[in-house]
């Protein structure tokens, strides 16, 4: 009875372990070890590959240039009604010449310009020529300071009623010729309480100067935005009377006489500057793009445009990214059939000839392998010229008038004809490891059935070779859909594809985000395509041989 008992039990390892739970610790094991093995190769595929794909398809919704170059004109933006047809109020001219003026400090506003010149043509010369002339509206007020007392000429003043004693202690023991950093800048709190606007111009100064200038904050003449917070501060009702640092008597002078200063009218000197600071869509264009995410760089990659009542196409004119994506599908398959038609036979015949000979011939195929892919095209380039060696040819075998040659080159025939020599053997090699597999016996089999030479091919012969098609099909298509080289070169207005277009923005315009956009949805249209070509012919029946 008891061994009967012992018997039901689980069945036990040497250890005395349950013998299941034995062999998943074992496999467990096994996995850990197997992954520990693939780990760098895994960590070095993310960092090489994954994670920059990641990075610049997320360049297609970016859009923080808006709103970290323009943090105070995108805020007063926020409340603006784009739609009432007036311009901003005075307040956010204002913001304008802040951001503006920092940013120009920073050497930013060209950037933001570039950025914002995608969605309006003439933007990007407007910032240029702003950040030239912002600086004049500031000078204003530093001008008028600095004849009411020349103490607010010098920066080591500033830095005295700025700063904190700590911080001005710390700085007196600083020196600036050795490598040690300087004290980071701490305001004075009474100035930042009484003169909140002075205080937050002046940290964003000190920040600048300590920080990517390295220079000597204490020593360091302030923006001529400093000034102007000073007077906006005042005008805004500062009370100094209670202070008594460093610079007080200044001060008192200062909220004294301010209401005597020449103040600057903002929306009208942003109007001498330039009248497109007046033009509504200018402003409408910055509102709709101040969100730090947008959908504008894919509405633009399929001829749309983002505005205030919503998406709406662009112009007949502008209109260039669809019909260039559909001309790159239309040649991608037809540059796929050309090598269909062309690769199958040769294909067939090396499968059936002696290895001897087959293999000598597979060496002419792999020869182009050889060659530079720009050499390749180059010679094409050349070929097929009207004055070519293929025009030549054919007029010669009198196919062709001599003064009517063929217009091959700068076009999509050039593109086809050049693509298929390119991408010919990509298409063979997987044709014929398929063919190689097929048992010559069959077709005799079936010819000894009574079937004709066509009836055995077609019936028995190109059925088991359609995985070698299928996978030959496959390679072609994403290789051309993907190709700019060759397109660039010989394919002329009407030859390129829209990876041409992509590389374009990327190496010239540097609009990264509609590249990344572009290249978005070139691959959402790929993956689509393979899902399709997985359900009607099934991913299962493609073979590289075997």
């Amino acid at each position: 009875m008891s061994d009967a008992a012992e018997q039901t039990g689980p069945m036990l390892a040497a250890d005395g372990r349950p013998l299941k739970a034995s062999l998943n610790r074992a496999l467990r094991r096994q996995k850990l070890r197997a992954l520990m093995l693939i780990a760098p190769l895994l960590i070095f595929v993310l960092v090489t590959f994954i994670a920059p794909i990641a990075d610049m398809l997320f360049r297609s919704v970016e859009n923080q240039i808006v709103s970290d170059t323009l943090p105070r004109t995108t805020a007063e933006l926020a409340d603006w009604d784009s739609s009432a047809g007036e311009l901003p109020p005075a307040e956010t001219f204002e913001a304008l010449y802040k951001d503006i003026f920092i940013a120009t400090e920073r050497k930013l506003h060209t950037r933001l310009g570039s950025r914002l010149n995608y969605e309006l043509t003439g933007v990007s010369s407007l910032f240029r020529k702003s950040g030239r002339k912002v600086e004049d509206m500031g000078e204003v007020y530093q001008d008028q300071f600095e004849d009411l007392n020349k103490f607010w000429k010098k920066g080591e003043n500033w830095s005295q009623v700025m700063g904190s004693d700590a911080w001005n202690a710390a700085m007196a023991g600083w020196d600036d010729k050795s490598d040690t950093p300087q004290p980071p800048f701490e305001a004075r709190s009474e100035i930042a309480a009484m003169l909140p606007e002075t205080a937050a111009m002046y940290a964003v100064f000190a920040d600048f100067v300590q920080n990517e200038d390295e220079d000597n904050l204490a020593k360091e003449d302030p923006w001529a935005i400093v000034y102007s917070a000073l007077y906006a501060d005042f005008s805004a009702g500062a009370d100094v009377s209670g202070y008594a640092g460093p610079g007080a008597s200044e001060l008192q002078e200062a909220e004294a006489t301010v209401a005597e200063f020449e103040f600057v009218d903002y929306p009208a000197a942003f109007e001498d500057v330039d009248e497109d600071w007046h033009d509504i869509e200018v402003w409408q264009t910055i509102q709709t793009y101040s969100p730090d995410f947008t959908s504008g760089y894919f509405l633009n990659a399929v001829d749309m445009k983002k505005t205030q009542d919503g998406p709406e196409m662009r112009p007949d004119n502008e209109q260039i990214y669809i019909k260039l994506f559909i001309r790159t599908l239309f040649m991608s398959l037809v540059i796929t059939g050309s090598c269909i038609l062309l690769g199958y036979p040769v294909a067939w015949i090396l499968a059936n000839l002696p290895a001897r000979t087959a293999n000598l011939l597979m060496i002419l195929v792999l020869l182009p392998f050889w060659t530079s892919l720009l050499v390749r095209t180059s010679a094409w380039k050349v070929m097929l010229q009207q004055q070519g060696v293929v025009n030549d040819t054919l007029v010669w075998l009198g196919l062709v008038a001599d003064d009517s040659r063929l217009a091959l080159i700068n076009n999509q025939t050039g593109t086809i004809i050049a693509m298929t020599h390119i991408l010919l053997p990509f298409m063979i090699l997987p044709l014929y490891s398929v063919m190689k597999t097929i048992p010559p016996s069959y077709l005799r089999a079936a010819k000894s059935l009574g079937a004709t030479n066509w009836t055995a091919f077609w019936r028995v012969y190109f059925p088991q070779s359609v995985p070698g098609i299928g996978a030959g099909s496959i390679l072609v298509f994403i290789l051309a859909i993907g190709y700019y080289i060759t397109p660039e070169i010989v394919g002329g207005t009407t030859g390129t594809f829209i990876s041409n277009r992509i590389a374009y923005h990327i190496s010239s315009s540097l609009n990264w985000g509609l590249a990344a956009a572009l290249g978005a949805i070139l691959l959402a249209v790929v993956l689509g395509l393979y899902w399709a070509y997985d359900r009607i012919v099934g991913i299962d029946n493609v073979k590289l041989g075997g």
